[in-house]
């Protein structure tokens, strides 16, 4: 009677072990980095956070194949990225998710039909971020690379996506903190007339900026002129402090000098030692020339000293490395770059939440990780393997007459 009890209990017990064991890995594990602040010798604890803090959740490189995708991305990579998405919303409660680029792993490719179903699998695996504040920057994985960089095209992607302009770029504020974002793939790509698009931009942004802190009154008889301008891409004075502008958001990150050859999934990595400390890989000497698109996977140097002219941004986030990083610029600005949150990227996905501070020029980072796919195979190969195991001997015991 008790190898009876035994016998039916025992699948129970294994199934009820892996649903746990499957809820306990959906859970991300995360952890405030210390000097991670725009301001380096200020670190935000927790007692310091506020519920007015403005808590953005950020993702990159999600990878979506949309109809595209096969058995395995159906229901076992997009079934546990929901629930990544779900249980990282109900553990960090975020204010606002910003998606970094590479929404798509083939959109450049995609017909405007396939295109929607990546959308429609974006907006399933979102889940409770859709009743929040969401901006999607696009990456070259969406929108193609110099030699099939179309203005029609990021125009059409970017209607689909809320906030962007016709070039791919948008602007908005929240809680007291301002975002710009910028089409960085287009600053790759030359003479490229969406380039001049982006540029435009960053000239209308940077002459709002000014006109915000110097006052509508004082610029207001120049301002036709500056518009006008502004298509000549010219530098112009900047009064501006380093990092009094606006979140800046990337998918390429900027130049880093020492580290030109930044190519997509390279092992460009910071190190976070026991301590808690993190080193960036790259040293910052100041700007020098890069390579051509096809060799640099990061925003030129001209563009980016010109980035940092017009901006002077407070804090940067770029994506596109699939690694995690903190660098800081020679002027002091800190430039985090996002992990790939997808498995078919990396083994060990994960995301950042920066919180900002209100009425403080500080911002905290706090890198999450969510599980390996190997861990959640391991898993899954183990309650089988035990499962078989459970069979082979309780039919051994039953052949043998024992119960």
């Amino acid at each position: 009677m008790v190898g009876v009890t035994w016998r039916s209990l025992m699948p129970v017990i294994i199934i009820s072990t892996f649903i746990i064991y499957e809820d306990w890995v959906s859970f991300p594990s995360c952890k405030l980095l210390p000097n991670t602040a725009s301001s380096p010798d200020k670190y935000v604890g927790s007692e310091d956070v506020s519920p007015q803090d403005l808590k953005v959740m950020m993702v990159a490189n999600l990878h979506l194949l949309g109809s595209q995708a096969g058995f395995v991305n159906l229901y076992f990579r997009d079934y546990y990225m929901s629930k990544f998405f779900k249980k990282s919303f109900q553990s960090l409660n975020p204010d606002m998710l910003l998606v970094l680029g590479d929404v798509s792993a083939k959109g450049l490719e995609l017909s405007r039909t396939k295109w929607l179903s990546v959308l429609h699998q974006f907006d399933s695996l979102l889940g409770p971020f859709l009743d929040i504040p969401l901006h999607v920057i696009l990456g070259d994985k969406d929108v193609g690379e110099c030699n099939g960089l179309r203005a029609s095209s990021v125009n059409w992607i970017a209607r689909n996506f809320p906030g962007l302009d016709s070039s791919g770029c948008g602007a908005f504020e929240i809680s007291n903190v301002s975002f710009v974002s910028l089409n960085a793939v287009a600053l790759l790509c030359g003479d490229n007339k969406l380039r001049f698009d982006v540029e435009k931009v960053i000239e209308r942004e940077s002459v709002d900026l000014q006109m915000e802190i110097e006052g509508i009154d004082e610029e207001k008889d120049d301002f036709g002129m500056l518009r006008e301008l502004s298509n000549d891409y010219r530098w112009r004075v900047n009064a501006m402090k380093s990092g009094s502008g606006p979140v800046l958001l990337l998918h390429f990150p900027l130049y880093r000098s020492g580290k030109t050859h930044l190519r997509e999934g390279s092992t460009f990595k910071s190190i976070i030692d026991t301590s808690g400390n993190v080193r960036a890989s790259a040293e910052s000497k100041g700007f020098s020339k890069t390579d051509p698109y096809d060799l640099s996977q990061t925003v030129p140097a001209n563009a980016t000293e010109y980035i940092f002219h017009a901006l002077k941004p407070r804090i940067i986030f770029s994506a596109h490395t699939h690694e995690f990083s903190v660098y800081t610029h020679p002027d002091g600005t800190r430039e985090v770059t996002i992990p790939a949150m997808a498995w078919e990227v990396r083994d060990d996905p994960g995301f950042i939440v920066a919180t900002f501070q209100r009425n403080k020029s500080t911002v905290s980072v706090t890198y999450c990780a969510v599980a390996r796919e190997s861990h959640i195979l391991i898993a899954y190969t183990s309650a089988l393997v035990l499962f078989a195991f459970f069979i082979l001997v309780s039919n051994t015991l039953e052949s043998k007459g024992l119960s």
